[in-house]
């Protein structure tokens, strides 16, 4: 049987959110959240952890801790260039798998990073990234919500806010509920990557369908490269985006510790 996969895991933690200003040092039961994000990582049995970051006081939270940190440049657009200028920093090897782990996901499970590292070494495909069943049609029909629809083989075809595939028969008759047949999958923002493609994609200009839908993984699929898909094997808690959102993080780590 093949052994672990090796792979780093990086963390882009820009410091002046839109939403929530200053989120990787807001703190998360006494701690900052990136710090609990940092422990997720390390606990998925990632050979290196790194936070890219644009503020030395983020630095300083992680110091004295496993984690090795990179200061970034504060104009980039997304956190995927602050992790292609991470990956130079660092100096990975092009064919190094990085796993691009949010910085607002402080409960995100350890299987669930492993397995966006085993789907990109088992598919050789150059990016990777999960999906979760949809269960309800609330979720379907939310533009906050990302759909995912599959190829056979589990590689992405196209991602979409809108509720893809469109059962056109059931919702003619009812768009209340999901029809029976099922098979809706919801996205979760989490990535592989080898890190010679994090560098092309980074360098890749935005798509007409990524600037349509405001979706980044579309900018790989327009080009032609795969992005292959696995299915999450634990749930992905909501994530961390605003003072409501880390407010709900508290409840949760409260009750977790409770």
């Amino acid at each position: 049987m093949p052994g672990p996969i090796d792979f780093i895991v990086a963390i882009p933690a820009r410091h002046d959110a839109a939403r929530l200003p200053g989120k990787p040092l807001r703190l998360l039961a006494g701690e900052p959240l990136v710090l609990h994000v940092a422990r997720r990582a390390l606990a998925a049995g990632a050979r290196e952890v790194w936070v890219a970051t644009d503020d030395a006081r983020v630095v300083q939270a992680l110091s004295g801790t496993a984690v090795r940190t990179a200061m970034t440049s504060a104009a980039h657009p997304s956190g995927t260039d602050r992790l292609a200028e991470c990956a130079d920093i660092a100096g990975w090897d092009d064919a190094t798998v990085v796993v691009n782990l949010q910085g607002d996901e402080p409960f995100a499970p350890a299987a669930g990073i492993r397995a966006v590292a085993e789907v990109l070494a088992a598919s050789g495909a150059p990016m990777s990234t999960l999906a979760a069943p949809i269960d309800d049609v609330d979720t379907l029909f939310d533009p906050n919500a990302v759909k995912l629809v599959r190829a056979g083989n589990g590689d992405a075809l196209y991602f979409s806010r809108a509720p893809v595939p469109w059962p056109r028969d059931a919702f003619a008759a009812d768009r209340g509920r999901l029809p029976e047949e099922g098979g809706w999958l919801r996205h979760i923002g989490i990535y592989g990557y080898r890190a010679g493609f994090l560098r092309a994609f980074a360098a890749l200009p935005p798509g007409r369908l990524e600037r349509t839908e405001a979706l980044e993984q579309l900018r790989a699929l327009e080009a032609g490269h795969r992005i292959a898909v696995a299915l999450t094997p634990e749930p992905f808690p909501p994530g961390v985006d605003t003072p409501g959102d880390l407010a709900r993080a508290e409840s949760r780590m409260a009750q977790a510790h409770g």
